[in-house]
């Protein structure tokens, strides 16, 4: 890790037009790399790169300085970037007695936007995360890059337009990034002042507007206020000890998480999104789903998915790489290795989920709070989706059985629906209506179910539906009529059927 001070933002805009001239943007990248070679990066394989940036372009002398982080000649610094004004504001450092040479200061990496934009997020050196090394070793204060966590909350979040948006635990910054462009004023809040300097140095070299940094853990640094839209992928890691900042709360157990969502509450305007990614216990005795629908505060609904379990060996093992633990001599890697089953076993931990949890605020006093477990692939981004799944729990609250049946849907554009059985069998053994988009579901469904779906398309009443339904099937129309909205109600619940207005 890098132990200079970071630079200053002074003459960020002229080195950002400096590493754009020379296509040092994700596209360039690619170009210059090839697919395997950018996708090792990623993975902090610096092997593959280093053949590719032989050379002596103006391409290859940034990616060998920025992202390989190895030295590199004066004069070719020179003939890419503003080296003077590099020099003076701190990205890059004299190597060497002569300064012949140069190295960066901290990493600069190509980042794109969900528009095309060419960003750059700005972490300590050595800290880009990805591949088995992690980010080994690294001390307390150390500032990350981006990981897939990142990404995955930034492709999680709800992108509709806003006054007022809140990071917490903003690291590099890339949520406050995201969030510039669709938030009049971003707010970005670190326990580690490093970090903060980190994300206003990637807002600047992004060419975004800046944000209000403010150092303090959680909702201290903004006691009082309120946010339209709030995310944070928090130091969630639960560890018997806070050693690293920048993976470790503080608190004991789960603590931190659920702390974080319960204070949410107070924080979000009406009809505000916060999103967070999280880890959660699974205690003994308890069901993790009834853990998880206690954090969630009063007014507002909730969509939390697990997305992967571990049990606790793994866990450990998995954090103990992190650090670079497992490096260490043997006792010392048992010892700590040992610190961490003796944790889980004061609490009676046998395994802890990772996911997402979104909060709405509604005001609603019948919530909706879906706890559910989906480990399977998704699209991203998800945003959209998680959107569309809040507004049509609003419909579903607001119209009860009879409504229903008054109303009309449309079979969702990207359902698809699968018939399974042997083959050459008459019939199915079951129906299939799958989602090839968002999240993927798939639903198994009886005939009724399978044929309402198959005719919707907004023309028709639920009830008129049902009606021919039970004609064609020799049923009796009232009683079809009393059993059928709860399958209704499922399958907009869960995104096959959307509500249209009527003809």
């Amino acid at each position: 890790m890098s132990t200079t001070s970071l630079p200053a933002p002074d003459h960020s805009p002229r080195l950002r037009d400096a590493l754009i001239a020379a296509d040092f943007t994700v596209d360039g990248l690619l170009d210059l790399l090839g697919a395997p070679a950018y996708a090792a990066l990623a993975r902090s394989e610096t092997v593959p790169a280093l053949r590719a940036t032989r050379g002596d372009t103006r391409l290859e002398t940034l990616v060998r300085l920025f992202l390989l982080q190895r030295p590199v000649p004066a004069e070719r610094a020179r003939a890419v970037l503003p080296l003077g004004e590099c020099l003076a504001d701190g990205w890059v450092v004299e190597d060497g007695p002569d300064g012949a040479h140069v190295s960066a200061a901290v990493d600069v990496r190509p980042y794109g936007g969900p528009d095309g934009e060419d960003w750059f997020i700005v972490s300590d050196l050595g800290c880009a995360v990805g591949g088995a090394s992690g980010a080994s070793g690294h001390g307390e204060g150390v500032v990350l890059g981006v990981g897939g966590a990142s990404t995955t909350l930034a492709g999680l979040t709800v992108r509709t337009p806003v006054a007022k948006a809140l990071d917490i635990g903003t690291g590099s910054g890339i949520q406050a990034l995201h969030a510039a462009r669709h938030a009049t004023r971003v707010t970005a809040t670190d326990l580690n002042p490093r970090a903060l300097e980190c994300a206003r140095l990637t807002l600047a070299l992004s060419g975004e507007p800046a944000a209000a940094l403010r150092e303090g853990s959680l909702f201290e640094p903004v006691d009082g206020e309120t946010y339209d839209l709030i995310v944070s992928n928090p130091p969630f890691v639960i560890s018997p000890g806070a050693r690293l900042t920048y993976r470790d709360g503080g608190m004991g157990g789960d603590d931190l998480c659920r702390t974080l969502v319960q204070e949410t509450g107070d924080r979000l305007a009406d009809g505000g999104y916060a999103h967070f990614l999280a880890n959660w216990q699974h205690v003994e005795g308890e069901e993790w789903q009834d853990r998880l629908r206690s954090w969630v505060p009063r007014g507002c609904d909730a969509w939390i998915v697990q997305r992967e379990v571990q049990d606790v060996t793994r866990y450990a093992e998995l954090w103990l790489r992190d650090s670079g633990d497992h490096q260490a001599d043997p006792e010392t890697y048992a010892a700590r290795y040992d610190a961490w089953l003796d944790e889980f076993e004061a609490r009676k931990t046998k395994a802890v989920g990772f996911g997402w949890i979104t909060l709405r605020k509604s005001g609603s006093e019948r919530p909706s709070v879906l706890v559910e477990e989906w480990p399977h692939p998704v699209e991203q981004p998800l945003g959209e989706t998680v959107r569309a799944h809040f507004e049509r729990q609003d419909y579903l609250r607001a119209h009860d059985d009879a409504a229903l049946l008054t109303a009309h849907f449309a079979l969702a554009p990207e359902v698809v629906q699968e018939q399974v059985g042997l083959p050459g069998a008459e019939d199915p053994e079951h129906v299939l209506l799958r989602q090839n988009r968002g999240m993927r579901r798939a639903t198994k469904v009886d005939t009724v179910a399978a044929g309402f779906a198959g005719v919707c398309d907004g023309s028709l009443s639920a009830g008129r539906i049902l009606d021919a339904i039970a004609q064609l099937m020799g049923e009796d129309p009232v009683l079809l009529r009393d059993r059928t909205p709860s399958a209704i109600r499922a399958l907009v619940e869960e995104g096959f059927l959307l509500p249209v207005a009527g003809p």
